[in-house]
């Protein structure tokens, strides 16, 4: 039963009170004004005054009632409080735009991969030629690229310059962006030479001769090139991010060739 409910029963019971009381006024004063049916008077007053301690016992048991609820109700307000603050707490740190990682990884894997019914159109058997020595082993069960969304805290620890107009979302998404370009990096590396198109072949060998550089061996990376979007591009607010995230320890950079190398880190 809700409080507006109970609150309306209890003023029912509260006016039927009321009643009987004036009933028992007007009972008293008969009595006194017809002396000679004041036995049968008094057996109404004995009926009213049972039938009011009734109702005074049904009052006694609705405040019983609604006084053990009332510590109840206190800690279901503090439990969806306390929810309350952990719900705002989660949303300051999730990115307003969250792309679906797998989705976009699949779009930019199809452009690599070639459809089996396609392999003899493109003359496949000039690809044969001998695999480089040294390839990157993944191993069973790789981990994804590491996605380690930026602080409100850590945002505001930077000086204001640095910071610029940065924003929390723009950040995070960027970091998003970043992980999907690490992983379809990954995906080329170890894709079959077989499922290569010609066009892909070249870049999946230069992403392995890089993966097997040291200090990026083992590691998720991209290049500066693969910064497209849709949240991270090769602009001054690309830049900015990069210069932000690798202050906070999200990433490092190296120069291999002609190429600049992006490698995700796991902050410590």
């Amino acid at each position: 039963m809700d409080v507006e409910q109970a609150g309306s029963s209890l003023d029912s019971l509260i006016s039927s009170f009321n009643t009987r009381v004036a009933e028992l006024q007007e009972l008293v004063i008969a009595r006194n004004m017809y002396p000679a049916s004041s036995v049968t008077d008094l057996s109404a007053v004995d009926t009213a005054l049972k039938a009011m301690e009734l109702q005074v016992q049904h009052i006694k048991d609705r405040l019983r009632e609604e006084t053990e609820a009332i510590p109840k109700a206190k800690k279901l307000i503090e439990a969806s409080l306390r929810q309350q603050k952990k719900l705002q707490s989660m949303s300051v740190y999730v990115p307003s735009h969250m792309p679906e990682r797998m989705t976009l990884i699949n779009q930019e894997s199809s452009k690599c991969l070639l459809p089996e019914t396609s392999k003899q159109e493109i003359g496949i058997r000039s690809l044969n030629f001998e695999e480089p020595a040294i390839l990157p082993k993944e191993k069973k069960g790789r981990a994804p690229p590491p996605l380690c969304y930026v602080t409100s805290e850590e945002l505001d620890s930077l000086s204001s310059y640095m910071r610029g107009r940065l924003t929390l979302d723009k950040i995070n998404a960027a970091i998003n962006d970043m992980s999907t370009y690490a992983e379809a990096n990954a995906q080329l590396i170890t894709a079959p030479r077989k499922k290569l198109t010609e066009n892909m072949l070249d870049r999946a060998l230069e992403l392995r001769e890089i993966a097997t550089t040291e200090g990026v061996k083992g590691k998720h990376f991209f290049l500066e090139t693969d910064m497209k979007g849709p949240s991270m591009k090769l602009d001054n607010t690309g830049k900015a991010i990069l210069t932000v995230l690798r202050h906070l320890g999200r990433i490092s950079e190296t120069r291999i060739g002609h190429h600049r190398v992006i490698i995700l880190l796991k902050p410590q």
